[in-house]
Order: structure tokens, then C-alpha cells, then sequence
């Protein structure tokens, strides 16, 4: 597997679109961050990892009705092209109605807390 962030994300598209409750990941430490943040964001009902020496990431989704909270998802740099942006450069997904996630010296964080930090990254994905 080549880009790992876009398996992830492909993941969590299909789980939703096939309405699943539960979707299973292989575990990374960048996998478990973005996960973190989409939970903390209201994207995702549930994160919890399990298993001690090959470990995997269980990721509830949340609904409404039976359309699946998470709209859409777009990965941004890929390994081919790798996109940073300064933290002026950090652009709103759907006229704010979505989310940039960035990769920043001081871990994964959304655009909005990136902007209030005045700190520039990575910019993994866009979620809405």
C-alpha cells in the first residue's frame, strides 16, 4: 500500500456509502491522529484500537436517518505530490462548512486550529 491516508479515507467513504456501523483500519500513528480529529470534530460516533501486536483502529460512524454524516472526503498531497501551505495559505473547505486536515509540527490539526496557532503544514485532506 503506497499512501496509507488514502486507504483510510477510501475506508471510511465506501463504509459509509454501504451504511456500515463499524469500519476497521490497520493501525499508524498518523491513521490514529486523523481519526482522533474526525471524532473530536463530530464526524465519527467512536475511535478505539485494539490488539497489542498487530493492531487495527475500529471507527464507528455516525448517522442521520440513513445518510452518513460524512459527506465527502478528498485527499490533498499524496506521495507524488506532497502540498504544504503556509498559515496564511490555508484554505476553508465548502465555505466553512467543511474541514482541512493538516499535518503540523505540533501534530495532526484542523485548518481553523492551525490558523489560531499561526502554524503552516502538510495539508493531508479535506473533510465535509
Amino acid at each position: 500500500m503506497s499512501d496509507p491516508i488514502a486507504d483510510l479515507l477510501t475506508r471510511l467513504r465506501n463504509g459509509g456509502n454501504a451504511q456500515l456501523t463499524v469500519v476497521e483500519v490497520p493501525h499508524s500513528k498518523m491513521k490514529e491522529g486523523i481519526s482522533r480529529l474526525l471524532k473530536r470534530e463530530g464526524y465519527i460516533a467512536d475511535v478505539t484500537v485494539e490488539g497489542t501486536v498487530k493492531k487495527t483502529i475500529k471507527l464507528r460512524l455516525k448517522y442521520e436517518g440513513r445518510k452518513c454524516i460524512i459527506d465527502g472526503l478528498q485527499r490533498v498531497s499524496r506521495p507524488g505530490l506532497r502540498r504544504y501551505v503556509g498559515s496564511t495559505e490555508i484554505p476553508k473547505v465548502r465555505n466553512g462548512m467543511g474541514t482541512a486536515i493538516l499535518s503540523t509540527p505540533t501534530g495532526i490539526v484542523t485548518g481553523s486550529d492551525a490558523l489560531r496557532n499561526n502554524t503552516g503544514g502538510e495539508l493531508l485532506c479535506y473533510v465535509w
